[in-house]
């Protein structure tokens, strides 16, 4: 547990991989993270050495990466490990050039050392030796992290700064997410003596004037008359909820059709507020939202450019096979303007779905792969072209958007659903289909009298008024069930008691509850008596009018923006192979897997043939495989 920890905080050192996009979906193991000084060659990287026990720390630490490597999943599993580890050296290595002082690293590993509660020489030296590491190592790779992290920062401010197209495009596909705070405008009295707040909320509720009142007696604001906000042109300004206390500003925001709240203490004082008007949020105008619009487009091309300088990396990175056992097929998946996917970045979106993880706990390994190459991985695809391709509508439609592939993609869904709205008809048919999901159930507190006799429960039903109900039903004859909280239709009761509960109209008020009618059940008969007795009620439309009306909008705009963006992407006529890939790929984990003993021949006895050599994979030779270019369409 002490390791595990000890890499947590590494991880925060070299976060940095998750901002280039070597994102690790689940938390690796201590070795994943470096290079060791020894070990068995399995590829090289532009000429640098990756161990197998590199790759395979890599695996391990990962539990939905180490949960197979056999068949279609550990085919995929090895591809996705070799293009993760190589990225990582890749990015190592274009980080070469940024200076690091010992100072830096020192400063740093001490920062480690002091979250771990590690400072004794010993316990650090001993961590270290958990994770087959030396502190020499470790420092070196503590080096290489702030090397590309730097590297990164520097590659981020060379962004080109957001243009005010940019950023009113940003702005008008974006309006949600500048939105001013609700504010009301009211009045408030505080005094300091509970029994005189409730005497002048009464004289408020009787028609009395909040303002004079106010300046007769609060301890704030009685100068203008409790008035939240300065007083202009005869009204108080509006204000924020933060203008007031927690407890106050709740209750006074909750009263959106305005009115007085109940005396509030808060702080050793009362409070009274006189809500007159709410406001309720609303889009900011784009000049008093521009500062914050220009930092999310900025914060987008820094994305973008960060995208591109990785991206470029890979298209010039060579890596060399060393242990044919770790040879990857990373082939082109799809094509679209004039970019090629690697198959790799859909294994990638598929180890960290979490329907994908999910789905590993449930089912084996091969019932799984079929299952997601059947519909997860089609999908992946269909989502990474729209992502390559949306560089390309957004230059064809003259849309100055920023950002990476998939923040431009987002961009041109919110584009072509821009004018969509959700309508009265809309709204009023989401209501009526969806109506169950506005009803609350009847409810109640139920003790259940069971008789043998018809007469003898209803006798008990007419006689008893009161009291008891268990020792007079009992007394009765009958026999007492408590069933305690009941909502209408949850089984607890048989049909026929639920329906004379909660759906009948003939309860008999006693006491604090109501007895129901009596009903025959099986055998015998019953009558129920139910406490804090609810109702079903359904909400209206008018209450749920607005979390309807968001709702239909969303799915509105989705659907139209996905279909705007996928007739742009159709237009550029991108070729999907992941069929093509999957055949060859079932084809080749089929001929590499060990096939079983020939069973013995029980008329003659004869003894199995054992397994052949030719029957099994190929071990490595140590021989290099000829070098070739890692492109995306080839690593």
């Amino acid at each position: 547990m002490k390791n595990k920890k000890f890499v947590n905080v590494l991880l925060g050192v070299l976060a940095l991989m998750l901002v280039v996009g070597m994102a690790y979906q689940f938390t690796p193991n201590l070795g994943s993270l470096f290079n060791r000084q020894t070990g068995t060659p399995a590829l090289k990287v532009n000429g640098e050495t990756v161990t197998v026990e590199d790759l395979e720390a890599l695996r391990r630490g990962n539990p939905v990466l180490s949960s197979t490597d056999t068949g279609l999943l550990g085919d995929d599993f090895k591809t996705y490990v070799v293009a993760q580890k190589a990225r990582q050296v890749l990015y190592i290595q274009a980080a070469k050039d940024i200076n690091v002082s010992k100072a830096d690293v020192n400063a740093e590993v001490t920062k480690v050392r002091e979250q771990n509660q590690l400072t004794d020489n010993k316990k650090w030296t001993d961590a270290l030796q958990g994770a087959d590491l030396t502190d020499a190592a470790f420092r070196k790779q503590v080096r290489d992290g702030l090397a590309v992290q730097r590297k990164v920062e520097s590659i981020q401010k060379s962004a080109a700064p957001a243009t005010d197209a940019e950023a009113q495009l940003y702005y008008t596909l974006n309006k949600a997410n500048f939105v001013s705070d609700a504010r009301i405008v009211g009045r408030q009295i505080v005094v300091t003596d509970e029994a005189k707040a409730k005497s002048l909320l009464a004289q408020a509720k009787a028609g009395g004037d909040f303002a004079a009142l106010a300046s007769a007696n609060s301890t704030e604001n009685k100068d203008r008359g409790g008035a939240l906000g300065p007083v202009e042109n005869g009204a108080p300004r509006p204000v924020a909820q933060v203008a007031l206390p927690a407890e106050v500003g709740t209750a006074a925001f909750a009263l959106t059709k305005g009115g007085l709240t109940d005396v509030i203490k808060s702080g050793g004082k009362f409070y009274i507020v006189k809500v007159e008007k709410y406001l309720a949020p609303a889009p900011k105008p784009f000049a008093e939202a521009k500062t914050d619009v220009l930092t999310a487009v900025n914060e987008q091309k820094k994305n973008a450019a960060v995208e591109a300088w990785g991206d470029k990396l890979a298209a010039d990175m060579k890596v060399e096979y060393v242990d044919l056992n770790w040879k990857a097929e990373d082939p082109t998946v799809a094509k679209v303007a004039g970019q090629n996917i690697p198959y790799s970045e859909v294994i990638g979106q598929v180890v960290s779905n979490q329907q994908f993880t999910g789905l590993l706990q449930q089912v084996p390994a091969d019932q799984a792969a079929q299952l997601v190459n059947g519909i997860l991985k089609p999908q992946v695809v269909q989502s990474l072209i729209q992502g390559y391709a949306a560089r390309t509508v957004a230059q064809n439609q003259k849309l100055p958007l920023a950002g990476t592939r998939q923040e431009v993609a987002a961009a041109l869904v919110a584009y072509g659903a821009r004018d969509v709205k959700a309508t009265d008809t809309d709204v009023q048919k989401y209501y009526l289909e969806n109506i169950k999901q506005f009803e609350t159930p009847a409810s109640g507190t139920v003790n259940e009298a069971s008789f043998k006799d018809k007469a003898q429960a209803v006798a008990f039903r007419n006689s008893w008024t009161g009291g008891n109900f268990t020792q007079a039903a009992t007394k009765a004859g009958g026999t007492v069930s408590e069933h305690g909280a009941v909502t209408g239709g949850d089984g607890k009761l048989g049909t026929e008691l639920n329906a004379a509960v909660f759906t009948a109209k003939t309860l008999k008020t006693v006491g604090e509850g109501s007895l129901s009618d009596v009903v025959q059940v099986g055998t015998r008969f019953s009558l129920a008596y139910v406490t804090d007795l609810k109702r079903a009620a359904t909400q209206p439309l008018s209450a749920v009018r607005s979390q309807i009306e968001e709702q239909v909008l969303g799915t509105k705009k989705n659907e139209v923006g996905s279909a705007y963006v996928a007739k742009q992407v159709a237009a550029l006529k991108p070729t999907d192979n992941l069929k093509t890939i999957l055949a060859a790929q079932e084809k080749r984990v089929t001929a590499a897997t060990p096939k079983p003993a020939t069973p013995a021949t029980p008329a003659t006895g004869t003894p199995a043939t054992p397994a052949t050599g030719t029957d099994t994979a190929t071990p490595a030779t140590g021989t290099p495989a000829t070098e070739t270019p890692a492109t995306p369409t080839d690593k």
